[in-house]
């Protein structure tokens, strides 16, 4: 017997696509609960439109203010166990739905702060880009590199999800335009600068302005003129900083160059391993102190790891995952 069809309208996808995507950013979500998502989601290709959409939203959600944090310490009072219960997150994206769907909400939603009056992704994958976001402001996206913009009420604010980008960003006191990077930001009101992220490391470099750069886990930020330099990583409670020459080469991505200035193996494959989707590994701490330069191609970066034993005492093997591994060249004994 056929089971009789019954059609969808826009709204129940819209539905669904909500539930689902609530629903699997649960902790007690069943591995039934997801086979029914992975049949809901095959059965008519507009259901992965939708779900997709709905994960943009979730994306803005995740940017939404968390609750303050009393300074008062807590009292730990204990409780008796629970089922998981939902993260602010999951009520910031029900809520971001909720308000989406209905434009007066969203008005309300917008004027609160909660919710951005426009939100764009934008990405570079085989070729440095440029674009004009929706504020005015122009970024310029190296290799391999994805961000998201977001115009709140009170601020600009942009994701950097990977890789690296140029800003020139038009002037706004009033509505301040911030970068986060990893575990950490940075606050301009009109400026140009820089910012490279690989993993959880980042480097933010000035051109003109000047910018508060604030770590994941400091009170307060640390103020960049012209010229000047702060990097950061996962933990950091202050960037360390220091002031660039006129001979740096933090910008030689944008004419698609990797300058590469005597640095040590393990100092020199963060900014190698940026553009390779299998990063190189080092064998041992000896030979990341080996010592690389040149200028190279950011095209072809994995042709110029193919090459370093061409150049350094080194030899080239896979590990077991199929990433490169940087070894040291064996020996010759001659006394055999």
């Amino acid at each position: 017997m056929h089971r009789p069809h019954f059609s969808e309208t826009p709204d129940d996808i819209t539905d669904a696509a909500a539930h689902w995507c609530m629903r699997l950013h649960e902790l007690d979500c069943t591995d039934a609960e997801r086979d029914q998502f992975a049949q809901w989601l095959a059965a008519d290709p507009m259901h992965a439109i939708e779900y997709e959409a709905m994960l943009e939203i979730w994306d803005v959600a995740d940017q939404l203010p968390r609750p303050p944090v009393s300074q008062a310490p807590p009292t730990v009072i204990p409780m008796p166990a629970q089922p998981p219960r939902r993260s602010w997150a999951s009520y910031g994206v029900a809520a971001a739905i909720s308000l989406l769907a209905i434009p007066a909400a969203g008005f309300i939603g917008w004027n609160m702060g909660w919710l951005p009056s426009s939100y764009q992704s934008y990405e570079s994958t085989g070729q440095i880009r440029q674009f004009v976001l929706a504020d005015g402001s122009r970024v310029q996206l190296n290799l391999g590199t994805e961000l998201t913009y977001a115009d709140y009420k009170d601020q600009r604010r942009v994701t950097l999800k990977k890789g690296e980008a140029f800003f020139e960003v038009t002037h706004s006191t009033e509505h301040p335009f911030v970068v986060k990077a990893a575990e950490g930001q940075v606050r301009v009101t009109g400026t140009k600068f820089n910012v490279w992220m690989y993993q959880d490391q980042v480097r933010v470099t000035l051109m003109e302005g000047s910018v508060i750069v604030t770590t994941g886990r400091a009170n307060e930020g640390y103020r960049l003129d012209p010229g000047m330099q702060a990097s950061y990583k996962a933990g950091d409670y202050e960037p360390q900083i220091k002031q660039t020459y006129s001979n740096d080469s933090t910008l030689a991505w944008r004419n698609g160059k990797l300058v590469i200035d005597n640095l040590a193996l393990v100092d020199a494959l963060p900014l190698i391993n940026r553009y390779l989707e299998n990063p190189v590994r080092l064998a041992d701490a000896t030979t990341g102190k080996l010592r690389l330069g040149g200028i190279y191609n950011t095209s072809a970066i994995k042709d110029m790891v193919t090459s370093l034993p061409k150049v350094l005492p080194v030899t080239l093997s896979k590990s077991k995952d199929g990433n490169p591994v940087i070894n040291p060249k064996p020996t010759v004994n001659l006394n055999l």
